[in-house]
């Protein structure tokens, strides 16, 4: 059970396409970060080199930050020796963790670095949670469906740490079980190869063959936005904080970084007995953040207050919303704004100027009176955050005396160098603390000087400069000396909680069969990936209910009979060659979206099986 009268550690972890992102997120506050390595993440675009990820680590670990490296995608077999060998090098590169989804990772021969259980594990429950603990996670990634008290009956069975998405884009499928982009189009989402499919227009024909909605995008989701539940979602039991966004740019990290930053620290300045950073560091950020002013379609926080009448789904377009503009003098030259003309086509233009109130764009247009203008574009903002807008220093005690120096930083590392300098007596008072607080070009901030040197003692500025470098290096070797890594859990012989998988289960290699079997499960059905389906099968499995959405739930005894002619079922969505059929499960408040043809798999995968 995870013990909330005690202080614990919260982690705000920030996405990262390269090293540059990764250092920058540091700077603006994040208490660790996740990045791809060179193969087997998510995100097949945002692969990095082991030396640049080294880079990363040295950096990060000043301040106790983290690096989280992800190989969560599927294993094939002819991949399981090259991956072992990949991990190794991470290993000896000083990674963190390793964020996994693949259980044939828990049987190759790997180091005992730590493993985080992805969002592509689908953890749901408090039954699938306590496997992966006993399985030897160190931290498992919830899936982003879950409510604040499915959370906490989660944290309640568990003690290692939980972490939870709070901000960015959404997969309307359950993570993990995603198969339209692998069916559809032999790219497998669990390869790091999604299209997206989720964020196409499509037309929804009701039982009588109507088209009732005409290229609305039926299944892409708004953005997720968790910042109004920060506090109730530590009280529930979530430790880490995680910005989705490893495909996002530089501009976007470090706004929406500080803005966490900032609303995390206020929630620990509040409850300094339950909660402290997990990393050490004032990040200086000479700007506001603002959420609106990063790419978002739209807000929504999903299900964490449970299901309410509000909107999830952005119908009318998958592209940034951005922030609303009430007045136009508001926009300057360069600006980019976009608006729902009046063929409810989302439309964007280039702002040229403002003429007594009126926008001057970079070409003919013309703005509905009702509608709502979105600032996509700030050329402003944007020119800020492409500068310098962070630093981030430790806070140093300095003490000096007759035999040597000593020095605390906030991290708890102490150090003490031999005060090797030439003394003489001083002709007028001499004060040293000037020069220990020229800090700049290093980690550190002078929060405090002692000096117990005799009155009359004098030791030149140059010597002393000298000595105060000396200080800093030796605090960076202790440091790092000093650093905690945390290692992988010993796995237990807990049964998994199900004895059948099947195809959406992601079984990919022998090693992950045989883990999955020897603990328990006797029905193993191999990855769409390595064994192409047969008929209509179900690609995704949602939370989200598009009746629900459209207004028209099942169990809404308010709904009218119009309405409920107008989505009659059987439902279908279409677009070009794509036809899928919708499955309401009301009982579960599940949409199952099934392909109406199989089109068969990417022909260079299916050999790749393990059987």
């Amino acid at each position: 059970m995870t013990e909330l009268n005690a202080s614990r550690p919260i982690e705000l972890l920030a996405p990262a396409a390269n090293k540059e992102v990764a250092i920058e997120a540091i700077l603006h506050g994040a208490d660790a970060v996740y990045i791809g390595g060179p193969s087997h993440g998510a995100r097949s675009k945002a692969s990095n080199s082991v030396e640049d990820i080294n880079e990363v680590v040295n950096f990060a670990h000043i301040f106790r930050a983290k690096v989280y490296v992800t190989l969560n995608t599927l294993v094939y077999e002819d991949e399981l020796k090259d991956l072992e060998n990949l991990i190794w090098a991470l290993y000896k590169a000083g990674v963190d963790a390793l964020i996994v989804q693949d259980m044939g990772i828990l049987r190759m021969n790997i180091p005992p670095i730590a493993l985080h259980a992805s969002t592509q594990c689908d953890t749901r429950t408090p039954e699938k949670a306590k496997f992966l603990e006993d399985a030897g996670f160190s931290q498992i990634v919830l899936a982003r469906e879950l409510s604040i008290s499915e959370i906490k009956s989660i944290a309640d069975k568990v003690t290692v740490p939980l972490e939870c998405f709070v901000h960015g884009a959404l997969c309307v499928s359950y993570s993990g079980r995603c198969g339209a982009s692998q069916v559809e189009l032999g790219r497998s989402a669990n390869r790091g190869e999604c299209a997206q499919m989720c964020r196409m227009a499509y037309n929804l024909i009701n039982g009588r063959g109507e088209i009732v909605e005409t290229n609305k995008h039926l299944l892409s989701l708004r953005d997720f936005n968790a910042s109004a539940s920060l506090a109730q979602l530590m009280q529930a039991g979530v430790s880490s904080f995680k910005i989705e966004g490893r495909m996002k740019d530089v501009g976007y990290v470090k706004n929406i970084t500080a803005f966490y930053r900032k609303a995390i620290d206020s929630i620990i300045a509040q409850h300094p007995g339950l909660f402290h950073r997990s990393s050490y560091g004032n990040s200086d950020i000479d700007f506001e953040p603002r959420l609106d002013k990063s790419f978002n379609r739209g807000f929504t926080d999903y299900f964490l207050q449970g299901r309410r009448p509000v909107k999830m789904a952005s119908l009318m377009t998958p592209k940034s919303m951005g922030e609303i503009i009430d007045d136009v003098s508001e926009l300057k030259n360069g600006d980019g704004i976009s608006f729902f003309n009046s063929d409810g086509e989302y439309e964007g233009l280039l702002v040229n100027g403002i003429d007594n109130g009126h926008i001057i764009g970079s070409r003919k247009f013309r703005i509905p009176a009702e509608a709502e203008i979105h600032r996509t574009f700030d050329k402003e903002w944007q020119k800020m955050m492409a500068r310098p807008t962070a630093g981030r220093t430790l806070r140093l005690k300095v003490t000096i005396d007759e035999s040597g120096i000593s020095a605390e930083d906030e991290r708890g590392v102490n150090v003490r160098i031999r005060l090797d300098a030439d003394k003489s007596k001083a002709n007028k008072p001499f004060y040293p603390k000037p020069i220990f607080a020229k800090l700049g070009g290093t980690n550190y901030k002078l929060v405090k000087f002692v000096n117990n040197l005799l009155p009359d003692t004098f030791i030149p500025a140059s010597q002393l400069t000298a000595l105060r470098r000396r200080l800093t290096e030796t605090l960076d070797r202790a440091n790092s000396s000093t650093y905690h890594f945390d290692y992988r859990r010993q796995e237990t012989d807990s049964p998994f909680p199900n004895s059948s998988l099947d195809s959406r289960d992601n079984v990919a290699n022998s090693l992950a069969e045989r883990f999955y079997r020897e603990h328990g499960v006797k029905n193993i059905e191999p990855a769409y990936e390595v064994k192409s389906p047969q008929g209509d099968v179900t690609v995704m499995t949602t939370r989200y209910c598009l009746r629900r959405e459209l207004g028209c739930c099942l169990k809404d005894k308010n709904v009218t009979p119009a309405m409920r002619k107008k989505y009659c079922g059987p439902l279908s969505i279409s677009t070009g060659s794509h036809t899928f059929s919708l499955d309401f499960d009301c009982n579960r408040c599940e949409m199952n979206v099934r392909a109406l043809k199989s089109r068969g798999l990417n022909r260079s995968s299916k050999s790749r099986g393990h059987r």
